[in-house]
Protein backbone atom coordinates (compact mmCIF):
# COMPACT_ATOMS: atom_id res chain seq x y z
CA UNK A 1 0.00 0.00 0.00
CA UNK A 2 1.40 3.29 -1.08
CA UNK A 3 0.42 6.58 0.64
CA UNK A 4 1.35 10.24 0.37
CA UNK A 5 2.68 11.93 3.56
CA UNK A 6 3.28 15.69 3.84
CA UNK A 7 6.01 16.43 6.40
CA UNK A 8 7.61 19.75 7.46
CA UNK A 9 10.98 19.46 9.19
CA UNK A 10 12.41 22.57 10.81
CA UNK A 11 12.63 24.68 13.96
CA UNK A 12 12.55 21.54 16.07
CA UNK A 13 8.82 20.86 15.48
CA UNK A 14 6.64 18.58 13.27
CA UNK A 15 3.81 20.45 11.57
CA UNK A 16 1.24 18.73 9.44
CA UNK A 17 -0.22 20.82 6.66
CA UNK A 18 2.52 23.53 6.74
CA UNK A 19 3.16 25.71 3.63
CA UNK A 20 6.75 24.48 3.48
CA UNK A 21 6.29 20.88 2.40
CA UNK A 22 8.06 18.03 0.71
CA UNK A 23 6.16 15.22 -0.96
CA UNK A 24 7.38 11.70 -0.23
CA UNK A 25 5.73 8.60 -1.58
CA UNK A 26 6.67 5.76 0.62
CA UNK A 27 5.46 2.32 1.49
CA UNK A 28 4.34 1.29 4.99
CA UNK A 29 7.76 0.07 6.21
CA UNK A 30 9.52 3.18 4.92
CA UNK A 31 6.95 5.34 6.68
CA UNK A 32 7.61 3.62 10.03
CA UNK A 33 11.39 4.13 9.79
CA UNK A 34 10.97 7.76 8.79
CA UNK A 35 8.58 8.36 11.66
CA UNK A 36 11.07 7.02 14.24
CA UNK A 37 13.85 9.14 12.79
CA UNK A 38 11.71 12.27 12.86
CA UNK A 39 10.74 11.70 16.49
CA UNK A 40 14.40 11.41 17.51
CA UNK A 41 15.24 14.68 15.72
CA UNK A 42 12.29 16.46 17.30
CA UNK A 43 13.17 15.44 20.84
CA UNK A 44 16.82 16.41 20.44
CA UNK A 45 15.86 19.84 19.15
CA UNK A 46 13.29 20.31 21.94
CA UNK A 47 16.01 19.78 24.54
CA UNK A 48 18.29 22.32 22.82
CA UNK A 49 15.52 25.01 22.58
CA UNK A 50 13.25 24.89 25.66
CA UNK A 51 9.76 26.33 25.30
CA UNK A 52 8.97 29.92 26.30
CA UNK A 53 7.02 28.88 29.43
CA UNK A 54 10.12 27.26 30.93
CA UNK A 55 12.16 30.39 30.29
CA UNK A 56 9.49 32.51 31.98
CA UNK A 57 9.58 30.24 35.00
CA UNK A 58 13.33 30.75 35.33
CA UNK A 59 13.01 34.53 35.12
CA UNK A 60 10.22 34.48 37.72
CA UNK A 61 12.39 32.48 40.06
CA UNK A 62 15.25 34.94 39.57
CA UNK A 63 12.90 37.82 40.43
CA UNK A 64 12.40 36.35 43.90
CA UNK A 65 15.99 37.28 44.75
CA UNK A 66 15.04 40.69 46.15
CA UNK A 67 17.09 43.08 48.28
CA UNK A 68 17.02 42.51 52.02
CA UNK A 69 15.13 45.72 52.77
CA UNK A 70 12.03 44.41 50.96
CA UNK A 71 11.82 41.47 53.38
CA UNK A 72 9.77 39.46 50.90
CA UNK A 73 7.16 42.19 50.35
CA UNK A 74 6.07 43.32 46.87
CA UNK A 75 7.37 46.70 45.76
CA UNK A 76 3.99 48.40 46.14
CA UNK A 77 3.93 47.30 49.80
CA UNK A 78 7.59 47.75 50.70
CA UNK A 79 8.42 48.33 54.41
CA UNK A 80 8.63 52.09 53.94
CA UNK A 81 4.96 52.47 52.93
CA UNK A 82 3.02 53.84 55.90
CA UNK A 83 0.41 56.10 54.25
CA UNK A 84 -3.22 55.10 54.43
CA UNK A 85 -6.06 55.32 51.95
CA UNK A 86 -9.08 57.57 52.51
CA UNK A 87 -10.25 56.94 56.08
CA UNK A 88 -13.72 56.78 57.58
CA UNK A 89 -14.72 57.20 61.20
CA UNK A 90 -15.54 53.96 63.03
CA UNK A 91 -19.19 53.13 62.65
CA UNK A 92 -19.97 53.49 66.34
CA UNK A 93 -18.16 56.82 66.64
CA UNK A 94 -19.91 58.29 63.61
CA UNK A 95 -23.31 57.08 64.80
CA UNK A 96 -22.72 58.63 68.21
CA UNK A 97 -21.55 61.94 66.72
CA UNK A 98 -24.60 62.23 64.46
CA UNK A 99 -26.90 61.40 67.37
CA UNK A 100 -25.33 64.13 69.53
CA UNK A 101 -25.57 66.67 66.70
CA UNK A 102 -29.23 65.92 66.08
CA UNK A 103 -30.06 66.14 69.79
CA UNK A 104 -28.29 69.49 70.17
CA UNK A 105 -30.37 71.21 67.46
CA UNK A 106 -27.78 73.96 67.06
CA UNK A 107 -28.54 76.67 64.52
CA UNK A 108 -26.03 77.56 61.79
CA UNK A 109 -23.86 74.58 62.74
CA UNK A 110 -22.21 74.38 59.31
CA UNK A 111 -21.14 78.05 59.36
CA UNK A 112 -20.02 77.96 62.99
CA UNK A 113 -17.96 74.82 62.46
CA UNK A 114 -16.34 76.36 59.37
CA UNK A 115 -15.33 79.49 61.31
CA UNK A 116 -13.98 77.45 64.22
CA UNK A 117 -12.00 75.24 61.86
CA UNK A 118 -10.40 78.27 60.19
CA UNK A 119 -9.66 79.85 63.56
CA UNK A 120 -7.94 76.73 64.88
CA UNK A 121 -5.90 76.44 61.68
CA UNK A 122 -4.67 80.05 61.89
CA UNK A 123 -4.00 79.91 65.63
CA UNK A 124 -0.48 80.91 66.71
CA UNK A 125 1.59 80.61 69.84
CA UNK A 126 1.31 83.27 72.50
CA UNK A 127 4.01 85.94 72.26
CA UNK A 128 6.76 85.43 74.85
CA UNK A 129 7.68 88.33 77.13
CA UNK A 130 11.45 88.22 76.32
CA UNK A 131 10.69 88.39 72.61
CA UNK A 132 8.35 91.35 73.12
CA UNK A 133 11.04 93.20 75.10
CA UNK A 134 13.62 92.58 72.37
CA UNK A 135 11.26 93.89 69.72
CA UNK A 136 10.38 96.97 71.84
CA UNK A 137 14.05 97.84 72.43
CA UNK A 138 14.84 97.39 68.74
CA UNK A 139 12.00 99.70 67.65
CA UNK A 140 12.81 102.28 70.31
CA UNK A 141 16.51 102.46 69.41
CA UNK A 142 15.82 102.78 65.70
CA UNK A 143 13.18 105.46 66.05
CA UNK A 144 15.22 107.35 68.63
CA UNK A 145 18.19 107.52 66.24
CA UNK A 146 15.98 108.70 63.40
CA UNK A 147 14.39 111.37 65.59
CA UNK A 148 17.76 112.66 66.85
CA UNK A 149 19.01 113.06 63.29
CA UNK A 150 15.88 114.94 62.33
CA UNK A 151 15.91 117.19 65.42
CA UNK A 152 19.55 118.16 65.58
CA UNK A 153 18.76 121.43 67.39
CA UNK A 154 16.80 119.67 70.17
CA UNK A 155 13.58 121.59 69.51
CA UNK A 156 11.36 118.87 71.00
CA UNK A 157 12.43 117.75 74.47
CA UNK A 158 9.56 115.28 74.89
CA UNK A 159 10.22 113.17 71.80
CA UNK A 160 11.39 110.20 73.93
CA UNK A 161 7.99 109.85 75.60
CA UNK A 162 6.26 110.12 72.22
CA UNK A 163 8.46 107.39 70.77
CA UNK A 164 7.72 105.09 73.73
CA UNK A 165 3.99 105.57 73.16
CA UNK A 166 4.53 104.86 69.46
CA UNK A 167 6.39 101.64 70.32
CA UNK A 168 3.57 100.45 72.59
CA UNK A 169 1.01 101.22 69.88
CA UNK A 170 3.05 99.27 67.32
CA UNK A 171 3.36 96.25 69.62
CA UNK A 172 -0.38 96.21 70.31
CA UNK A 173 -1.10 96.40 66.61
CA UNK A 174 1.31 93.65 65.45
CA UNK A 175 1.32 91.19 68.38
CA UNK A 176 -0.93 88.13 68.12
CA UNK A 177 -3.56 88.17 70.86
CA UNK A 178 -3.57 84.62 72.15
CA UNK A 179 -6.53 83.63 74.33
CA UNK A 180 -7.30 80.19 75.77
CA UNK A 181 -10.30 78.33 74.41
CA UNK A 182 -13.00 77.52 76.96
CA UNK A 183 -15.16 74.64 75.77
CA UNK A 184 -18.70 74.31 77.03
CA UNK A 185 -21.33 71.82 75.84
CA UNK A 186 -22.37 73.93 72.85
CA UNK A 187 -18.86 74.77 71.64
CA UNK A 188 -17.94 71.11 72.10
CA UNK A 189 -20.60 70.09 69.57
CA UNK A 190 -19.35 72.72 67.11
CA UNK A 191 -15.80 71.45 67.59
CA UNK A 192 -16.98 67.89 66.97
CA UNK A 193 -18.62 68.85 63.69
CA UNK A 194 -15.47 70.70 62.61
CA UNK A 195 -12.59 68.52 63.81
CA UNK A 196 -13.67 65.00 64.83
CA UNK A 197 -13.00 63.24 61.51
CA UNK A 198 -9.86 65.22 60.65
CA UNK A 199 -8.31 64.75 64.08
CA UNK A 200 -9.04 61.02 64.00
CA UNK A 201 -7.45 60.67 60.55
CA UNK A 202 -4.26 62.48 61.60
CA UNK A 203 -3.77 60.45 64.78
CA UNK A 204 -4.55 57.14 63.07
CA UNK A 205 -1.99 57.91 60.35
CA UNK A 206 0.67 58.84 62.92
CA UNK A 207 0.04 55.68 64.95
CA UNK A 208 0.19 53.59 61.78
CA UNK A 209 3.90 54.41 61.61
CA UNK A 210 4.38 52.41 64.82
CA UNK A 211 1.99 49.66 63.75
CA UNK A 212 3.77 49.12 60.45
CA UNK A 213 7.38 49.39 61.60
CA UNK A 214 7.06 47.69 64.99
CA UNK A 215 4.47 44.91 64.57
CA UNK A 216 5.53 43.28 67.85
CA UNK A 217 4.46 46.35 69.85
CA UNK A 218 1.34 45.49 71.89
CA UNK A 219 0.53 48.31 74.33
CA UNK A 220 -1.54 47.57 77.41
CA UNK A 221 -2.12 51.13 78.64
CA UNK A 222 -2.81 54.41 76.78
CA UNK A 223 -2.43 57.91 78.23
CA UNK A 224 -4.12 60.59 76.11
CA UNK A 225 -3.24 64.15 77.17
CA UNK A 226 -5.68 66.80 75.96
CA UNK A 227 -8.01 64.00 74.91
CA UNK A 228 -10.90 66.24 73.83
CA UNK A 229 -13.41 64.06 72.00
CA UNK A 230 -11.26 60.94 72.35
CA UNK A 231 -9.91 60.70 68.81
CA UNK A 232 -6.61 59.23 70.05
CA UNK A 233 -8.58 56.70 72.10
CA UNK A 234 -10.51 55.52 69.04
CA UNK A 235 -7.44 55.52 66.80
CA UNK A 236 -5.41 53.49 69.31
CA UNK A 237 -8.27 51.04 69.69
CA UNK A 238 -8.41 50.63 65.90
CA UNK A 239 -4.76 49.50 65.87
CA UNK A 240 -4.35 47.69 69.22
CA UNK A 241 -7.85 46.99 70.49
CA UNK A 242 -6.92 43.42 71.36
CA UNK A 243 -4.00 44.33 73.64
CA UNK A 244 -5.06 47.63 75.23
CA UNK A 245 -6.59 47.06 78.67
CA UNK A 246 -6.71 50.62 80.03
CA UNK A 247 -7.34 54.04 78.49
CA UNK A 248 -6.63 57.15 80.58
CA UNK A 249 -7.96 60.38 79.01
CA UNK A 250 -6.87 63.71 80.49
CA UNK A 251 -8.65 66.94 79.55
CA UNK A 252 -9.16 70.08 81.60
CA UNK A 253 -12.66 70.64 80.15
CA UNK A 254 -15.35 68.72 81.98
CA UNK A 255 -17.80 69.41 79.14
CA UNK A 256 -15.48 67.77 76.61
CA UNK A 257 -15.04 64.74 78.86
CA UNK A 258 -18.81 64.32 79.12
CA UNK A 259 -19.17 64.66 75.35
CA UNK A 260 -16.45 62.04 74.80
CA UNK A 261 -18.30 59.68 77.16
CA UNK A 262 -21.47 60.17 75.12
CA UNK A 263 -19.60 59.24 71.95
CA UNK A 264 -18.37 56.07 73.63
CA UNK A 265 -21.97 54.94 74.10
CA UNK A 266 -23.00 55.70 70.54
CA UNK A 267 -24.77 58.91 71.55
CA UNK A 268 -27.02 57.25 74.15
CA UNK A 269 -27.14 57.99 77.86
CA UNK A 270 -27.53 54.50 79.32
CA UNK A 271 -25.99 52.13 76.73
CA UNK A 272 -22.88 50.13 77.45
CA UNK A 273 -19.68 51.81 76.20
CA UNK A 274 -18.34 50.57 72.89
CA UNK A 275 -14.82 50.61 74.38
CA UNK A 276 -14.42 49.51 77.98
CA UNK A 277 -11.93 50.44 80.70
CA UNK A 278 -11.83 54.13 79.74
CA UNK A 279 -11.12 56.58 82.56
CA UNK A 280 -11.43 60.38 82.35
CA UNK A 281 -9.42 62.84 84.42
CA UNK A 282 -8.93 66.60 84.42
CA UNK A 283 -5.29 66.47 85.56
CA UNK A 284 -2.28 64.29 84.83
CA UNK A 285 -1.46 61.51 87.32
CA UNK A 286 0.92 62.80 89.99
CA UNK A 287 3.34 59.91 90.37
CA UNK A 288 6.20 59.99 87.80
CA UNK A 289 6.79 56.27 88.35
CA UNK A 290 3.47 55.29 86.77
CA UNK A 291 4.15 54.84 83.04
CA UNK A 292 1.99 54.02 80.02
CA UNK A 293 3.13 52.02 77.02
CA UNK A 294 1.70 54.62 74.64
CA UNK A 295 1.35 58.35 75.40
CA UNK A 296 -0.43 60.65 72.91
CA UNK A 297 -0.87 64.43 72.88
CA UNK A 298 -2.82 65.47 69.77
CA UNK A 299 -3.40 69.18 69.06
CA UNK A 300 -2.77 69.92 72.76
CA UNK A 301 0.62 71.62 73.03
CA UNK A 302 -0.61 74.55 70.92
CA UNK A 303 -3.27 75.21 73.58
CA UNK A 304 -0.65 75.88 76.27
CA UNK A 305 0.08 79.51 77.07
CA UNK A 306 3.89 79.69 77.13
CA UNK A 307 7.07 77.97 76.03
CA UNK A 308 7.87 77.09 79.65
CA UNK A 309 4.49 75.44 80.10
CA UNK A 310 4.92 73.43 76.88
CA UNK A 311 8.43 72.39 77.93
CA UNK A 312 7.30 71.22 81.37
CA UNK A 313 4.36 69.33 79.86
CA UNK A 314 6.54 67.54 77.30
CA UNK A 315 8.99 66.46 80.00
CA UNK A 316 6.12 65.25 82.19
CA UNK A 317 4.65 63.23 79.34
CA UNK A 318 8.06 61.73 78.59
CA UNK A 319 8.45 60.61 82.22
CA UNK A 320 5.16 58.77 81.87
CA UNK A 321 6.19 57.09 78.58
CA UNK A 322 7.30 53.48 78.68
CA UNK A 323 7.62 52.89 74.91
CA UNK A 324 6.32 55.60 72.55
CA UNK A 325 5.39 59.28 72.89
CA UNK A 326 3.29 60.58 69.97
CA UNK A 327 2.76 64.33 69.40
CA UNK A 328 0.45 65.64 66.65
CA UNK A 329 -0.21 69.26 65.64
CA UNK A 330 -1.62 71.23 62.73
CA UNK A 331 0.55 71.14 59.62
CA UNK A 332 1.32 74.88 59.84
CA UNK A 333 4.56 76.71 60.59
CA UNK A 334 3.41 77.14 64.18
CA UNK A 335 2.51 73.49 64.59
CA UNK A 336 5.79 72.29 63.09
CA UNK A 337 7.87 74.65 65.23
CA UNK A 338 6.04 73.55 68.39
CA UNK A 339 7.00 69.96 67.60
CA UNK A 340 10.62 70.91 66.89
CA UNK A 341 10.74 72.74 70.24
CA UNK A 342 9.48 69.58 71.94
CA UNK A 343 12.05 67.51 70.04
CA UNK A 344 14.89 69.76 71.19
CA UNK A 345 13.67 69.64 74.78
CA UNK A 346 13.60 65.84 74.82
CA UNK A 347 16.97 65.39 73.11
CA UNK A 348 18.94 68.17 74.85
CA UNK A 349 17.32 68.83 78.21
CA UNK A 350 18.86 66.98 81.15
CA UNK A 351 16.57 66.41 84.10
CA UNK A 352 17.82 66.61 87.67
CA UNK A 353 15.96 63.49 88.78
CA UNK A 354 15.90 60.60 86.29
CA UNK A 355 13.29 57.88 86.85
CA UNK A 356 13.95 56.03 83.58
CA UNK A 357 17.53 55.98 82.26
CA UNK A 358 16.57 55.00 78.71
CA UNK A 359 17.30 57.98 76.49
CA UNK A 360 14.82 59.34 73.90
CA UNK A 361 15.27 58.35 70.24
CA UNK A 362 13.43 60.06 67.37
CA UNK A 363 11.34 57.33 65.71
CA UNK A 364 9.39 59.31 63.10
CA UNK A 365 9.08 61.23 60.87
CA UNK A 366 12.67 62.47 61.24
CA UNK A 367 15.36 60.10 60.00
CA UNK A 368 18.04 61.93 62.01
CA UNK A 369 18.48 63.94 65.21
CA UNK A 370 19.94 67.07 63.65
CA UNK A 371 18.22 70.41 63.07
CA UNK A 372 15.27 70.08 60.71
CA UNK A 373 16.54 71.13 57.25
CA UNK A 374 13.20 72.79 56.49
CA UNK A 375 13.81 75.26 59.32
CA UNK A 376 17.16 76.24 57.77
CA UNK A 377 15.65 77.26 54.41
CA UNK A 378 14.10 80.62 53.64
CA UNK A 379 11.21 80.99 53.38
CA UNK A 380 10.45 78.41 56.05
CA UNK A 381 8.07 75.70 54.86
CA UNK A 382 6.65 73.35 57.52
CA UNK A 383 7.30 69.62 57.41
CA UNK A 384 3.77 68.29 57.13
CA UNK A 385 1.82 65.44 55.60
CA UNK A 386 -1.61 64.79 54.10
CA UNK A 387 -4.23 62.21 55.05
CA UNK A 388 -7.50 62.00 53.07
CA UNK A 389 -10.67 61.23 55.01
CA UNK A 390 -14.46 61.30 54.82
CA UNK A 391 -15.92 63.97 57.15
CA UNK A 392 -19.15 63.60 59.07
CA UNK A 393 -22.13 63.45 56.67
CA UNK A 394 -23.55 66.82 57.72
CA UNK A 395 -24.98 69.65 55.57
CA UNK A 396 -22.17 71.74 54.12
CA UNK A 397 -19.51 69.03 54.40
CA UNK A 398 -17.79 67.64 51.32
CA UNK A 399 -17.64 63.90 50.68
CA UNK A 400 -13.84 63.84 50.92
CA UNK A 401 -11.31 66.16 52.55
CA UNK A 402 -7.60 66.13 53.38
CA UNK A 403 -6.06 66.67 56.79
CA UNK A 404 -2.70 68.46 56.74
CA UNK A 405 -0.79 67.67 59.93
CA UNK A 406 2.67 67.42 61.49
CA UNK A 407 3.70 64.77 63.98
CA UNK A 408 6.59 63.55 66.10
CA UNK A 409 7.13 60.07 67.56
CA UNK A 410 9.84 59.53 70.18
CA UNK A 411 10.68 56.08 71.54
CA UNK A 412 12.69 54.76 74.43
CA UNK A 413 16.25 53.77 73.54
CA UNK A 414 15.79 50.01 73.83
CA UNK A 415 12.94 49.85 71.32
CA UNK A 416 14.23 49.04 67.84
CA UNK A 417 11.77 48.22 65.11
CA UNK A 418 12.31 44.92 63.27
CA UNK A 419 14.09 45.52 60.00
CA UNK A 420 15.94 48.56 61.33
CA UNK A 421 18.82 46.28 62.32
CA UNK A 422 19.59 45.39 58.73
CA UNK A 423 21.77 48.46 58.30
CA UNK A 424 19.48 49.99 55.65
CA UNK A 425 19.39 53.79 55.82
CA UNK A 426 15.98 55.25 55.13
CA UNK A 427 14.91 58.70 54.00
CA UNK A 428 11.51 60.39 54.36
CA UNK A 429 9.54 61.72 51.39
CA UNK A 430 8.67 65.28 52.41
CA UNK A 431 6.77 66.43 49.31
CA UNK A 432 4.45 64.95 46.66
CA UNK A 433 6.06 62.30 44.44
CA UNK A 434 5.96 63.15 40.72
CA UNK A 435 5.69 60.14 38.42
CA UNK A 436 7.20 60.74 34.99
CA UNK A 437 8.00 58.56 32.00
CA UNK A 438 10.76 56.15 33.08
CA UNK A 439 11.73 58.28 36.09
CA UNK A 440 10.40 59.54 39.41
CA UNK A 441 11.04 62.98 40.93
CA UNK A 442 10.92 63.18 44.70
CA UNK A 443 12.14 65.24 47.66
CA UNK A 444 13.69 63.21 50.45
CA UNK A 445 14.98 64.06 53.93
CA UNK A 446 18.09 61.90 54.35
CA UNK A 447 19.57 60.34 57.48
CA UNK A 448 22.47 62.77 57.08
CA UNK A 449 20.12 65.68 57.86
CA UNK A 450 20.09 66.96 54.26
CA UNK A 451 17.08 67.69 52.09
CA UNK A 452 17.64 66.39 48.55
CA UNK A 453 15.83 66.40 45.24
CA UNK A 454 16.19 63.01 43.54
CA UNK A 455 15.38 61.77 40.08
CA UNK A 456 15.12 58.00 40.40
CA UNK A 457 15.54 55.81 37.32
CA UNK A 458 15.81 52.05 36.90
CA UNK A 459 19.10 52.33 34.99
CA UNK A 460 20.87 54.54 37.52
CA UNK A 461 19.44 53.34 40.82
CA UNK A 462 18.31 49.79 40.09
CA UNK A 463 14.99 48.19 39.31
CA UNK A 464 13.98 47.61 42.95
CA UNK A 465 14.64 51.17 44.12
CA UNK A 466 12.84 52.55 41.05
CA UNK A 467 9.74 50.40 41.57
CA UNK A 468 9.65 51.26 45.28
CA UNK A 469 9.85 54.97 44.42
CA UNK A 470 6.95 54.67 41.96
CA UNK A 471 4.87 52.93 44.64
CA UNK A 472 5.57 55.49 47.38
CA UNK A 473 3.67 58.61 48.41
CA UNK A 474 4.31 61.77 50.37
CA UNK A 475 5.16 60.71 53.93
CA UNK A 476 6.50 57.24 53.11
CA UNK A 477 10.12 56.18 53.60
CA UNK A 478 12.58 55.15 50.90
CA UNK A 479 15.95 53.41 51.19
CA UNK A 480 18.71 56.00 50.80
CA UNK A 481 20.05 56.17 47.24
CA UNK A 482 23.62 57.46 46.97
CA UNK A 483 24.70 58.71 43.57
CA UNK A 484 27.17 61.27 42.34
CA UNK A 485 24.38 63.44 41.02
CA UNK A 486 22.63 63.73 44.37
CA UNK A 487 22.91 67.20 45.80
CA UNK A 488 21.15 69.13 48.57
CA UNK A 489 18.14 71.01 47.29
CA UNK A 490 17.84 74.77 47.40
CA UNK A 491 14.09 74.49 47.62
CA UNK A 492 12.27 74.04 50.95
Amino acid sequence: MVGLVWVHVGAGRTLWGSPRRECLGLCGTAMSALRDRLLRVCWSRRAAFPPVDAQRGKSAAAALLQPEFLRGSPHRKHPGVTTLKTLRLPEGLQRGALTVVHKSELKDLAERSRRLKNYLWSRKRAAEAPRLREKAVELEERWMAEERERQSDGEDQNFEAKIRRKVLFELRKTTYRWTPLRYDAELGVVFMAARLAGGYAAVLRALNEIKKRDPSFAPRCLLDFGSGLGTALWASHAHWGDSLKEYVCVDASGAMNRLAEQLLTGGGDTDEPLIKHVYYRQFLPVSPKVQSDLVVAAFSLSELASHKERQDTVLTLWRKTNSYLVLVENGTKEGHQILMEARDVLLKKEEKVVHDSRRPVVFAPCTHERTCPKLLKQPVVPCNFLQPYHPLPLPGNADREEERFSYLIVSREEREAPGEREGVQWGRLTAPVHLRTRHVQCQICCSSGELKQLTVTARQHGRDAYRCARSSNWGDRLPIINTEDDAPTDQP
